[in-house]
């Protein structure tokens, strides 16, 4: 199952964001900037783009929290375009400051221009601002795609997106005809982030967002009171309004064999050191389960000599995949209808 995720606010005043650096004279580096970490890796990232920068240890870079008093006017931390707008603004602040060390690092014995704390020192002695203000905004011509033009060619409108994330992804189920219990048995997925800034970081998201998209297509359902089910009171009521009984994955539902690779290295003039966004452009690919799921569900019904197309919504949730199969111990709850559907939220 392919995938291409665009990656792009389509509001385009939003594509833009801010850093503040600061260099201390012992050669520390705090960087602040507008967006949020949520446990996805902003703050690391963030941190080895300012190590990159001054060439110094990850170590000794540390990222503030976000604060408006230091960054004003952020826009939300989504669309995946958190690393691109902020790694390339906190770039943008080091750079600033680099350009002011070269003729301090020029004036310098060669036994010290390898040395950034010595470097820093003799800047500030020279009274060098050791502080700058990042920012970055996606290019014009690169986003802000005009819904409201009229025109019959969509070239004009512009560009929805900057760049786009691509992936493949395969998965192996095993589906238990007598319970609809389903097993992934394995799956391999296939990313293009560019020049990964943390691979362990983004192989990580890809994990987490593969398994996401599978639960939400093989067992999170939402079911209301309506006149498919009657029992949920008052009508109109979401029932599955928790985890008794809205079902996420679970460690249990993940791939029993999970490999995911990153290709090698390729080149992204669009994103900061040639990356490429990976928060959300997995999350398609767990659609590879449920359609393994379905596969694995017409061979039971072609064991009962039931061929051709079948309903199977999603998401392919126990009860459906079960009454789907379609065997004698399913017909005979049916009346013999072979193309039964398990309402559930449909």
């Amino acid at each position: 199952l392919p995938t291409m995720f665009g990656i792009c606010y389509t509001a385009k005043f939003m594509n833009a964001g801010g850093a503040l650096v600061h260099v201390y004279t012992d050669g520390t580096v705090l960087v602040s900037h507008g967006g949020t970490e949520m446990g996805q890796g902003l703050n690391t990232k963030v941190a080895q783009v300012a190590a990159q920068a001054f060439g110094i240890g990850l170590d000794r870079v540390h990222v503030a929290d976000t604060v408006t008093d230091k960054v004003p006017n952020s826009h939300p931390t989504a669309a995946s375009m958190s690393t691109d707008l902020y790694g390339m603004a906190t770039l943008d602040a080091c750079e600033q400051i680099r350009e002011r060390l070269a003729p301090v690092a020029a004036s310098l014995g060669e036994d010290k221009r390898g040395d950034f704390t010595a470097l820093v020192q003799a800047a500030f002695f020279q009274r060098v601002d050791l502080s700058a203000h990042g920012y970055y905004a996606v290019p014009s011509h690169r986003c802000g795609y005009d819904w409201d033009m009229d025109t019959e060619d969509n070239s004009r409108r512009g560009h929805p997106f900057n760049y786009f994330t691509q992936g493949v992804a395969c998965a192996e189920v095993e589906v238990d005809c007598l319970t609809g219990d389903v097993a992934v048995l394995r799956a391999d997925v296939v990313m293009d982030v560019g020049a990964s800034i943390n691979p362990a970081i983004d192989i990580g998201q890809i994990e987490g967002a593969f398994v996401q998209g599978m639960g939400w297509l093989t067992t999170e359902e939402m079911i209301w009171g309506d006149s498919d089910h009657p029992w949920v009171r008052p009508q109109g009521r979401l029932f599955t309004a928790g985890p008794g009984t809205y079902k996420l994955p679970a460690f249990n539902d993940v791939p029993q064999d999970f490999r995911v690779h990153l290709l090698d290295d390729n080149d992204n003039p669009f994103c900061v050191h040639s990356s490429k966004a990976v928060g959300e452009p997995p999350f398609f690919m767990g659609a590879s389960v449920f359609l393994a799921v379905r596969r694995a569900v017409e061979a039971a019904r072609a064991e009962h000599g039931l061929r051709g197309h079948f309903v199977l919504h999603a998401p392919a949730t126990s009860e459906r995949v079960r009454m789907a199969c379609a065997d004698p111990i399913a017909l005979a709850c049916t009346n013999g209808d072979a193309h039964f559907v398990a309402k559930g939220s449909v």
